[in-house]
């Protein structure tokens, strides 16, 4: 048998590059992405595994993804995922009071760079490979009893929204298709507070990804494999 291969964009830090050491933890090769020339903790991973490659992207620059898509023609990957994104800058304001910059800057990043992704590299996964994309838990419109960050929670919905109507237009394909909320954990993004670790979060959350593999369609999972209601 080959040896199964990920294509992970956005795999320079926090749950990108836990993912990126999980997967080869498991015996994977793993082709990880950054954005620009700034050497990473992925650079230092790779330094001292072989199996891992370092690509460069930045998924707010259709041409960058186009280019990226050339340099790995003739490549497949049996998982494609995209957990590329960013929160705004104070996420206690409404949505009333952020800038129209700073909106577009999160929903482009957070919705709408991880879709192109989606669409312009989906022709290297196979027939039944898995294509995934990290959501939130936040993304969920039933669950919002508390209002909060909603610049964040809004691109993380419409990231929910876009996926489906991906998931509707290829609904008669055999892929399996996954939204993964991986909780809330303490990163440089998920802040000192958050309650879990990524040691909590990313062993699960690559249990649950390969579990879903073989399953069609789309679902929208926690790190341990429960549906999330949109």
């Amino acid at each position: 048998m080959s040896q199964n291969t990920i294509l992970l964009i956005g795999a320079s830090r926090g749950l990108g590059y836990a993912m990126a050491a999980e997967f080869l933890k498991r015996g994977w090769r793993v082709v990880g992405t950054v954005q620009g020339t700034r050497r990473t903790e992925l650079h230092d991973l790779a330094d001292r595994n072989p199996q891992l490659e370092i690509e460069t992207v930045d998924i707010t620059e259709p041409a960058q993804i186009a280019a990226l898509r050339d340099r790995l023609t003739g490549r497949s990957f049996d998982i494609l995922f995209s957990n590329a994104g960013t929160a705004d800058k104070n996420q206690n304001q409404t949505i009333g009071e952020v800038s129209t910059e700073e909106f577009v800057h999160v929903m482009t990043t957070n919705a709408l760079g991880p879709m192109r992704v989606i669409e312009t590299l989906q022709d290297l996964v196979p027939a039944d490979g898995l294509i995934g994309i990290m959501s939130s838990g936040q993304g969920s419109i039933s669950q919002n009893d508390n209002g909060g960050h909603e610049v964040y929670r809004g691109s993380k919905s419409a990231l929910n929204q876009y996926m489906r109507s991906y998931a509707a237009r290829h609904a008669n394909g055999q892929r399996a298709l996954a939204l993964i909320a991986p909780g809330w954990v303490r990163t440089e993004l998920g802040g000192p507070d958050a309650p879990l670790g990524i040691e909590d979060s990313i062993p699960a959350v690559v249990d649950t990804l390969l579990a879903k593999r073989g399953r069609p369609g789309l679902e929208y999972l926690d790190r341990k494999g429960q549906t999330v209601p949109w």
